[in-house]
């Protein structure tokens, strides 16, 4: 008996170990935990209204929360050493469902990014028809009990499908620390970026 327990016992711990070793996700946290960080993003008066995506035990993306405006946060994803986060108009959401589609696929990268175009300039792909903004909160960690984000940055993407450099009068790269500019003009991914200097 003792030897099958034993061995029950360094299988476990052999399993954990290779869980570690090759990279597998750890358990997300809970949902009000998730939803608590996700929402950071958003700006403070948006928050409570914001539907929330987040991740169940299987590492799938799943609505914790739903929403009564016109935002989306997605929260941080386990198991990576950084602390990432999102809101995004509720008319991007197609572009970034599809976007964790093709991931899940493992077409990730330039790859991922020029098939939703394509997409798109097929009619497979709805696009916003105006102006739609993004909010990215990057950091170091999170506590879940401050509800800090450790060396906080937030930056800003404003999706304008189609939109040159011509059409908007924006520059193709910033034009001073924290200048707004457009980036893959002309495309369905055209987008201007404001990304605010660093402290």
């Amino acid at each position: 008996m003792k030897t099958t327990t034993s061995a029950v016992v360094w299988i476990a711990v052999l399993t954990s170990g290779a869980a570690r070793v090759f990279g597998a996700a750890p358990p997300p946290p809970p949902a009000s935990q998730q939803i608590a960080a996700a929402v950071l993003a958003a700006p403070e008066d948006r928050r409570a209204g914001a539907a929330v995506l987040g991740y169940d035990d299987a590492g799938s993306v799943v609505q914790l929360r739903a929403g009564t405006n016109d935002l989306i946060c997605l929260a941080d994803k386990p198991g990576d050493d950084r602390f990432s986060v999102a809101c995004y108009h509720a008319s991007l959401e197609p572009f970034m469902k599809r976007g964790r589609e093709l991931e899940a696929q493992g077409v990730t990268g330039e790859a991922r990014m020029k098939q939703r175009w394509q997409e798109a300039d097929a009619g497979q792909l709805a696009m916003p028809k105006a102006p739609a903004t993004l909010y990215v909160l990057t950091g170091k960690s999170y506590d879940p009990a401050s509800g800090k984000v450790d060396d906080p940055y937030l930056r800003f993407v404003v999706y304008t499908p189609y939109a040159t450099q011509e059409s908007t009068g924006l520059p193709l790269s910033p034009s001073a620390p924290g200048a707004p500019w457009i980036m893959f003009p002309g495309t369905a991914g055209a987008h201007i970026m404001i990304n605010p200097p660093k402290k």
